[in-house]
Formats: C-alpha cells, sequence, structure tokens
C-alpha cells in the first residue's frame, strides 16, 4: 500500500491527474477449500488511488489502505465481469480499465538443491506488455527469512528503445 501510495504521487506529480487507477495482481485463494489445489486462481483489482486535495503522505496511505481493503473484499468478482459491468469505451490501443500494473512478490527465493545440481526460480524476461507502465516489486528473501535485499523491475514497453524493454532489473536492499 506504501509502494501503491509512492507510485501514485509520482503520476499525480507527473500529470496523470487526481484517480490514479492501477491494476494489481491478487492471488484468489480466499476459500479454504483451494489450499491443496494446485492451480492458477490469479484475479486482477483495480486499485483507485484519489490524491486530490494535497494530502500529506500520511493520509494518503490512509485512503489507500481503506480503497485497497474495499477492493480486497470484492477480490472474486472476476475482471472479464467488472469490465462487462461497467462497459467502458474499448480500445485495443490500451487496457480498459487502468494502463499501470503494480505488483508486488513477497516470498522467499525458492531454490532446490540435489547432489551436484542447484536450481533456483529465475526473474523471467517479459519482452511484451500489456499496459503503458509495468512496476513489479519482489522482496528477496532468503530460506531462514532473512531480507539480503529487493529486485525491482519497471516495464515500459511504450517508451523504452532498447530491443528488450521489459529486461531490465534494478537490485537494492
Amino acid at each position: 500500500m506504501v509502494l501503491q501510495a509512492a507510485l501514485a504521487v509520482l503520476l499525480s506529480k507527473l500529470g496523470a491527474g487526481d484517480d490514479i487507477p492501477v491494476g494489481s495482481p491478487i492471488a484468489g485463494r480466499t476459500d479454504e477449500a483451494l489450499d491443496d489445489l494446485v492451480g492458477f486462481f490469479v484475479n486482477t483489482l483495480v486499485l483507485r488511488t484519489d490524491t486530490s486535495g494535497r494530502p500529506s503522505f500520511t493520509e494518503l496511505v490512509d485512503r489507500v489502505r481503506r480503497a485497497d481493503l474495499t477492493a480486497y473484499a470484492h477480490q472474486d468478482v472476476p475482471f472479464e465481469r467488472l469490465v462487462e459491468v461497467l462497459n467502458p469505451d474499448r480500445s485495443r490501443s490500451r487496457h480498459p480499465l487502468f494502463q499501470i500494473l503494480l505488483s508486488m512478490q513477497d516470498h522467499p527465493d525458492r531454490s532446490l538443491e540435489l547432489p551436484g545440481l542447484t536450481a533456483s526460480v529465475a526473474p523471467g524476461d517479459l519482452t511484451i506488455a500489456k499496459f503503458d507502465l509495468q512496476f513489479d516489486f519482489q522482496e528477496r528473501r532468503d530460506a531462514a527469512g532473512a531480507r539480503p535485499g529487493s529486485v525491482v523491475r519497471c516495464c515500459t514497453p511504450r517508451i523504452c528503445t532498447t530491443p528488450r524493454p521489459c529486461a531490465g532489473w534494478w537490485r537494492g536492499s
């Protein structure tokens, strides 16, 4: 929520207005019956941030928190149904409800160690994105839960001129 508030401040200052809609993936496993199932249950939420009235950052985080908790209460509504009900003007050149995606991964690094072999999950290269701007935040932890650093990827497919615009990862601590 703090990252979302900071992103909303940045976008608002850059001229995006006072109502900042950001898409965010959500796990979609609210029912305990899904705990033992293998599968992909991710849904997309539209998280709106109201930056009007020049709130302090603390006030903005509080606004984000209230709006996000309301959105989380409706996370089981399929995104496609939301688009159908809202029926926004459609264009093949942009996403119907938001143009910016924000995701946060807070799971420990996963690796498999066998005699003579170590395998681990590496960040993938996304060479094509559906959004004008995509921020992926990943908190890195080792198996003991220590936080050695973080990884942030900013994907700007319509702005970058490099052949693989989504391949940039920045590491921080």
